[in-house]
């Protein structure tokens, strides 16, 4: 009578308790995406220079970050923050020309959305003496731009990607431009947007020792559709 009385749990009820962030994708699965890693030019600087201040300097960029991250539409959806730059992806396997100028059109906004929210901050604290606070306006944007296929994979929550062309897109950061606020693309995803007669920005080629030479285009805002040159113009140095 006892013995019948005891029920031993089903299978399926313990897997459907387990919490789905728990789970682990292990195998990774591949696909093609604009790669969108947007950073902060200055940080750095600003950073060593405001020792005091790092506080302050702290939040200053995380509001900047954020306006930058609020702006983004799907499909364009971000990745992970990495300091002072936000990496995002579209998947555009399905039509790699009308995912790729999407993006195009969505890049002109984080500069608007940067542009503003720099001259808030810098509003809203115009009564703090310290440098962070009082140097907020020497902080600028670039976007590098990329295509190609990636390597995706989830472990409990977090979704990672990886492959040369997520590593290219990191390496492109660290280039031979000289000013401090742009948009560089690589000749692969111009080639998706060749429709949108981007005539203007400078042809280059930036060699690495590991990747090799790789042609990009980089446009300096007033090049680039839909931004303006005057942004942070006599800050540039």
């Amino acid at each position: 009578m006892i013995a019948s009385e005891v029920k031993t749990p089903a299978i399926h009820t313990v897997e459907s308790s387990q919490d789905p962030r728990d789970r682990t994708s292990v195998t990774p699965h591949l696909k093609t995406v604009a790669l969108v890693l947007a950073d902060i030019s200055s940080y750095t600087d600003f950073i060593k220079f405001n020792r005091r201040s790092l506080l302050h300097a702290s939040e200053i960029v995380s509001e900047l970050l954020e306006s930058v991250i609020d702006k983004a539409e799907f499909p364009l959806v971000l990745n992970k923050i990495e300091g002072d730059a936000t990496l995002f992806y579209s998947d555009i396997g399905r039509d790699p020309s009308l995912g790729a100028q999407d993006v195009v059109r969505q890049i002109s906004g984080f500069f608007d959305v940067f542009d503003g929210k720099t001259s808030e901050i810098a509003a809203n604290r115009q009564s703090c003496s310290c440098d962070a606070c009082q140097n907020v306006t020497k902080l600028q944007l670039k976007v590098v731009l990329h295509a190609g296929e990636i390597a995706v994979r989830n472990i409990r929550q977090f979704e990672e990607i990886s492959g040369e062309n997520v590593i290219l897109v990191h390496r492109l950061l660290k280039n031979s431009i000289a000013d401090r606020e742009y948009v560089l693309m690589t000749e692969v995803f111009r080639q998706l947007v060749d429709g949108m007669s981007l005539n203007d920005g400078e042809t280059r080629e930036e060699v690495y020792d590991d990747l090799g030479s790789v042609k990009v285009r980089v446009f300096l805002l007033g090049q680039f559709p839909g931004t303006s040159a005057h942004y942070h113009s006599s800050e540039s140095s």
